[in-house]
């Protein structure tokens, strides 16, 4: 399956967790409470990928790729659903994730956010 990547970069993700949601038979990646990305199917047994993404900014990215839909039993306009069997590029669905997980953060409470940034590392200088 393509994106052999996506449970490692999700988990890079300062405080992600990855968590079986087995009502929709689905693998959720939280931050705190919320989801930034769910990796499943659709009834169709198509392996997708959704994720949240600025409304324009996925409207913009729906239109340029096939493989990019409204997201999959998700509000359509700021969750967008990627065939995992695709030809959308890696680089291309890392930014996506980045931004996912960006906006999900954001929406946090203020308390939560300074928890979150405990878990970011600083770079090292040599």
């Amino acid at each position: 399956m393509k994106y052999d990547w996506l449970e490692s970069y999700c988990l890079s993700k300062p405080g992600a967790v990855k968590e079986y949601k087995s009502e929709w038979g689905v693998f959720r990646y939280m931050v705190f409470d919320k989801m930034f990305l769910m990796d499943g199917e659709d009834n169709n047994g198509l392996p997708i990928i959704t994720l949240k993404l600025d409304p324009i900014y996925g409207d913009e990215m729906r239109n340029q790729y096939e493989d990019i839909s409204p997201g999959y039993y998700m509000n359509k306009v700021h969750w967008n659903s990627i065939n995992r069997g695709g030809n959308v590029p890696d680089d291309l669905l890392k930014n996506f994730i980045d931004e996912s997980y960006r906006l999900v953060a954001e929406s946090l409470s203020k308390k939560k956010q300074a928890e979150l940034r405990q878990y970011e590392v600083s770079p090292v200088i040599l």
